[in-house]
């Protein structure tokens, strides 16, 4: 994490003292966030970030910024403050008021925080392990990115714990859902599938494009249930997010599965090509 933070349109040092316990947002875990990738300066899909953090507020009923611009704006000083113009940024959107534990008014319904961090290093590959139950996708908050993220670290730390990187989280149908912070796909005979939303799974940015805008010749893309035999039977799996774009899968903990890498790297260059297109249309309008 960078030295200067964003609180509430100031920029201020990451060590001072702008949030209270009484923020009902922070200990209840009451608010949305996003993660965004920076590059050359120009937040990457910001309007897709946007849509979906506004959505999962209205569905949390947690207050929310009114201008897309006005956040946007804010969030690229930061940037600038941090330098980070090839990095990740975080931004949360905290409740403030609600329940018995609510402390003092601050004058804000809620507080917007972000700050900026260095890529992670994630390597070329990554090792699964499984989850049953981890999704209920018939909940109604299946698929919302909200603050109380408890039970995905605890999971991400547990797979650590065991010499692995990440889990498959399967739901109440023991269908594959999603990793704690990442889709999943796989390809076989040159089409490519990621469970669909009705899985449980957050409908990750990385995932949306690839779905929407990126059509390598030769390769489909598109939604379907998947069970774990569906990941022994494909001939590739990988992972996907803001922070990893797209990660080869090794191995998966009680499977035995495939390591074909031709899909992905097809996806990736057509999702850098997207990118590399994004910012190109991004500075040319600032300009």
């Amino acid at each position: 994490m960078h030295s200067w933070i964003l609180h509430n349109g100031r920029i201020v040092n990451s060590s001072d003292r702008v949030l209270s316990p009484g923020q009902v947002g922070l200990l209840a875990g009451w608010g949305v966030f996003s993660t965004i990738r920076v590059f050359d300066g120009v937040l990457f899909a910001y309007e897709r970030h946007w849509a979906r953090m506004r959505r999962d507020a209205a569905l949390l009923n947690v207050p929310f910024p009114a201008s897309a611009e006005q956040l946007k704006h804010d969030l690229l000083r930061l940037v600038d403050a941090n330098q980070a113009y090839n990095g990740t940024l975080r931004v949360s959107v905290i409740r403030n008021r609600g329940g018995m534990w609510q402390g003092p008014d601050t004058g804000h319904e809620f507080d917007v925080v972000g700050f900026t961090a260095d890529v992670n290093v994630w390597g070329d590959s990554v090792r699964l392990g499984v989850v049953p139950h981890g999704r209920h996708a018939q909940s109604m908050f299946a698929g919302a990115k909200v603050l109380s993220w408890c039970t995905n670290v605890y999971w991400y730390e547990q797979a650590h714990l065991k010499g692995l990187d990440e889990v498959v989280l399967l739901n109440e149908r023991g269908e594959v859902s999603e990793c704690t912070s990442a889709n999943i796909f796989i390809a076989r005979d040159r089409q490519v599938w990621t469970p669909p939303l009705a899985s449980g799974c957050l409908p990750g940015i990385t995932r949306e494009v690839l779905l929407e805008e990126v059509h390598p010749e030769g390769f489909s893309i598109g939604e379907r249930a998947l069970l774990p035999s569906d990941l022994e039977a494909a001939e590739e799996i990988f992972i996907t997010s803001t922070t990893r774009e797209l990660l080869a899968v090794s191995s998966i903990e009680g499977l035995t599965i495939h390591q074909g890498d031709q899909a992905r790297p097809a996806l990736q260059a057509a999702f850098s090509n997207y990118v590399d297109s994004y910012v190109t249309r991004a500075k040319s309008v600032v300009v």
